[in-house]
């Protein structure tokens, strides 16, 4: 639950007002039963992709994975009716016949972000007062 400073500091709750938020996350992750893909493939392969991702409407970023389990990626939307633009009913077997296995995914709302880098909070992509900054 937010301190009453942070709560106070916020201009409401977009969910309540409007069905959607200000950030979504997408977690897609691709299984691979290979060891780890190389690095340098990785990299190829992701700048190759970004001629793709570049012009999806909404996509704000989009982080490539790699790990011993497999592929996938961190995708940031500015809207949910984005991310489900993109990731309509015909991605996944896309995706499966791009990489020879099937993806998942996960949609998330996301209300607050920490940003370490800007010393900085967000919710619902408001800029907040940091808990951490707040007198006692």
């Amino acid at each position: 639950m937010p301190t009453k400073d942070v709560a106070a500091s916020w201009p409401g709750n977009n969910a309540e007002k409007n069905g959607s938020f200000d950030m979504i996350i997408a977690l897609v992750q691709i299984p691979l039963e290979e060891p780890k893909r190389n690095h340098d493939f990785v990299i190829e392969q992701s700048l190759e992709s970004t001629k793709i991702f570049h012009d999806v409407k909404g996509l704000r970023r989009k982080y490539y994975l790699n790990s011993d389990a497999g592929g996938g990626g961190i995708y940031e939307f500015a809207t949910r009716e984005d991310a489900e633009a993109w990731f309509n009913d015909g991605w996944a077997d896309w995706m499966e016949g791009r990489f020879g296995a099937r993806p998942t995914l996960t949609i998330f709302d996301n209300p607050v972000v920490l940003d370490n880098e800007a010393d900085e909070v967000r919710v619902d992509g408001v800029q907040v007062s940091p808990p951490w900054k707040q007198p006692a």
